[in-house]
């Protein structure tokens, strides 16, 4: 009987991992919602990039200036995160190395270092506006001075990832509610809205740019949506939580990955058209020169009413905590990865925190600073897509899970059109065209 001296009261408890595992292998009684949750996870934390602050700068912008005209820059970008995060989930199963890891080891030394230095600085630009905008949603929700407001978001972050600690489910499920949140406000703020669907689905259609400033801003939406470092943080988070090598095996769980990939990317996409669509009933009204966070916090509540303000403050800040905190894990990996460097989580966010304090103690516009961010961003894509598309395209490192051909060929021409656009906007800038 169970219970009696020298027997185990109960069973050891099954790990998550040792549960998908036996879900791969066929040998699993639970049921198949239960079954789906075990490998839920890895893309939520890597959506939260893409419903980040940088996103509501550069949307509510496009929006306010544009209307809908740039709707279809959300959803053609959207299109590509979901392939390129499947991409990198796939790295990471098959070969259990994550991108930064693969760079180091296959390429030259000067080009390893050259990459490290190029994605470091796009880890500060992206720290940069997600730090500002988890400010910026504070000082709007209780009115508090940003400095201070910064100092409470900092708190909060670092609390955040000190439930790295318990492993990675604590983590996953606070940062998949945050998520949940900002995509709560957004439903709420499109049903406050009411747009013009009509005209939105016309605009969709007809993907065209109008002018440098419409280009500059479908270059920051690209940034802002297709973000390079979650790119390595994805081929991280898949390495080592299900680790698997048998070809089949492999199969399904990259099917299961798939799946999460999907569905998240759908989430973070139908989330950022919400944030253009609302920002277009600034344009709508007239208010065309809505363009920074604050404009658009008090436009809302004359517009859509006092609810609204709230709304968008309390999205703002969630965005803003949880995309901070994941921007700080994939820093890690892409120092780790390069360089083979380890430092404290506590004080790589420290590091990255403080170009952030400097922009809000010398009173740059926050806004401002988060579309030029994602601009950087879209300028750093090319390094982190480009190696991904070689990588995963490559029998000897992929086995089973190597790209089709037409994978490969419709994730070069995603890498050739991010290139292109930035060439486009390089040549507008200083062309002055």
């Amino acid at each position: 009987m169970s219970g009696q001296a020298g027997e185990p009261s109960a069973l050891p408890r099954e790990t998550t991992a040792q549960a998908a595992v036996a879900v791969l292998e066929r040998r699993s009684r639970r049921g198949r919602f239960s079954q789906w949750l075990l490998f839920m996870g890895p893309a939520f934390i890597a959506s939260v990039a893409y419903v980040d602050p940088g996103n509501f700068a550069t949307n509510i912008q496009a929006g306010a200036k544009y209307g809908y005209l740039l709707l279809w820059v959300v959803f053609a970008s959207n299109l590509m995160a979901m392939l390129i995060q499947a991409l990198s989930a796939k790295l990471g199963i098959a070969t259990g190395h994550n991108l930064a890891e693969l760079c180091r080891l296959h390429y030259p030394l000067p080009v390893v270092w050259a990459l490290w230095l190029l994605m470091e600085g796009v880890a500060i630009a992206t720290d940069l506006a997600e730090f500002i905008g988890a400010a910026v949603g504070l000082h709007l929700l209780v009115g508090l001075s940003l400095p201070v407001a910064a100092l409470i978001a900092a708190a909060a972050t670092f609390l955040l990832l000190a439930l790295d600690r318990f492993g990675f489910r604590p983590f996953e499920a606070v940062i998949t509610v945050l998520v949940g949140i900002v995509a709560g406000c957004y439903l709420i703020e499109t049903f406050l809205g009411r747009p013009d669907w009509s005209t939105a689905a016309a605009q969709l259609l007809r993907p065209r740019f109008t002018d440098r400033e419409s280009v500059l801003l479908g270059a920051g939406i690209l940034g802002a949506t297709v973000m390079p470092h979650v790119i390595f943080l994805h081929s991280a988070l898949m390495q080592g939580r299900v680790v698997v090598r048998d070809p089949a095996l492999q199969k399904r769980l990259f099917r299961f990955e798939l799946a999460d990939v999907i569905i998240a990317m759908s989430v973070a996409g139908l989330v950022n058209a919400g944030m253009l669509i609302m920002a277009a009933t600034f344009h709508g009204a007239g208010q065309t020169g809505v363009a920074t966070l604050e404009q658009a916090h008090r436009t809302l509540e004359p517009l859509l009413g006092p609810a609204a303000g709230w709304v968008f403050a309390v999205s703002l800040l969630a965005s803003g905590l949880s995309s901070s905190s994941v921007g700080t894990l994939a820093g890690q990996v892409i120092m780790q990865g390069f360089l083979r460097r380890h430092i404290p989580v506590w004080l790589r966010r420290a590091i990255t925190i403080a170009p952030s304090m400097v922009v809000i103690a010398i009173g740059l516009d926050p806004t401002r600073t988060l579309v030029l961010s994602q601009v950087v961003l879209s300028f750093g894509l090319p390094f982190a897509v480009i190696p991904l598309v070689l990588f995963t395209a490559r029998r000897d490192l992929m086995g089973g899970l190597v790209n089709r051909r037409l994978t490969t060929v419709v994730a070069a021409a995603v890498a050739a059109l991010i290139v292109a656009l930035n060439l486009c906007l390089v040549w507008q800038v200083f062309a002055g065209g």
